[in-house]
């Protein structure tokens, strides 16, 4: 599929809807997927059969390609409801982006926009039931890619699938968390790929963090992988600190560099604070909370949107941060998210993508 080709998409509605099967009051997050999925084949240097299919199993070869050597990315993107029933995606052109520089990285083809921009647009209206209206709940959007060649041998696949399922899903914490500062385990490197987001960064974080899990923490705080002297992220979102009268977020290229982190720094500019996009080192971290000049640690993602971190564990001793009540950047922005995503104040800034 060049860039001048006109996508069709074919769309196979499903024969009964699993949709009275729901409750929409209680969802776990990410068990509970939608009726349908888009599928979208690469092979022979050109992306083709761009379909919206029922949601259902895949058959793969033993000897595909992912499977051995980890050709695989994915995005997290939130779609929600307004009140009069508009449905409407989170900034999903900068998934889109970093979706691409996630497939550079690995040696994948890129995802044309129509495909990945109009195929989500053309997957929520088909699924537009399955946008919850419940306060609070929104519709998870998982786009994906994985390598297909049935083949061994160490080399960029010649055939990928791009997929993107969708499930609808309540809040991922629902209180803040703890974290344990990692200084023995690393979850990327200078030169790595830790500015993407690759199935393997999310594989190598899952025995620390059980180890965490196991002292009594929620998640793990990762350091850089020479000194383990700079703070990097949480296990499974971007990290934000309030130190002193300044908004700072850890900077580098073994950073993901999050849509909602992104978002809340452009909204800290826009509203006179001082935004800092720099390293941060555990010690400076820790003195901070100790002098109580940090008076602000959240974590920020997709599925996390804003978590507030109430203690965070560091060789040995636990230090704990301001009550959540008191925190007022962080619940201004939190509020503000809100309302802008669910279409209950006006959208200044053109994020919301509106499906229809």
């Amino acid at each position: 599929m060049s860039a001048t080709e006109q996508i069709s998409f074919r769309v196979e509605p499903v024969t009964q809807s699993r949709l009275s099967q729901v409750d929409f009051n209680n969802l776990k997050f990410g068990q509970i997927m939608s009726d349908h999925m888009l599928v979208a084949s690469y092979d022979n240097g050109k992306w083709e059969d761009v379909s919206i299919v029922p949601y259902g199993d895949l058959s793969v070869s033993p000897s595909m390609s992912a499977l051995h050597y980890g050709q695989a990315i994915f995005e997290g993107i939130k779609g929600y409801k307004f009140e009069d029933g508009t449905v409407s995606i989170f900034r999903p052109d900068k998934n889109w982006e970093r979706f691409n520089k996630s497939a550079a990285r690995l040696q994948m083809p890129e995802v044309p926009e129509e495909i990945f921009m109009d195929g989500l647009k053309k997957l929520l209206d088909v699924d537009r039931d399955w946008v919850p209206a419940v306060g609070g709940t929104s519709l998870y959007i998982r786009p994906f890619m994985f390598a297909t060649e049935a083949a061994l041998g160490v080399h960029p696949s010649k055939s990928y699938k791009f997929i993107i399922i969708t499930c609808p899903v309540g809040a991922y914490y629902s209180k803040p968390i703890s974290l344990k500062v990692e200084t023995h385990y690393t979850r990327a490197a200078e030169g790595g790929v830790g500015f993407s987001k690759n199935a393997g960064n999310y594989a190598l974080s899952l025995y620390p963090t059980q180890l965490a899990n196991d002292e009594g923490y929620d998640q793990i705080m990762w350091t850089d992988a020479l000194e383990h002297k700079y703070i990097e992220e949480a296990g499974t979102a971007n990290l934000i600190f309030r130190i002193g009268d300044t908004i700072i977020t850890p900077h580098g290229d073994t950073i993901l560099h999050g849509v909602t982190r992104r978002t809340i720094m452009e909204l800290a500019e826009k509203w006179g604070y001082k935004a800092e996009q720099r390293k941060v080192s555990v010690q400076e971290l820790i003195d901070g909370i100790k002098e109580g000049k940090v008076t602000e640690a959240f974590a920020a993602g997709t599925a996390a949107t804003i978590t507030h971190i109430d203690r965070i564990g560091y060789e040995g001793e636990d230090y704990s941060l301001p009550p959540v009540e008191g925190r007022e950047f962080s619940n201004k922005v939190l509020n503000y998210l809100n309302d802008l995503r669910y279409g209950r104040i006006e959208d200044p800034f053109g994020w919301n993508f509106i499906v229809k």
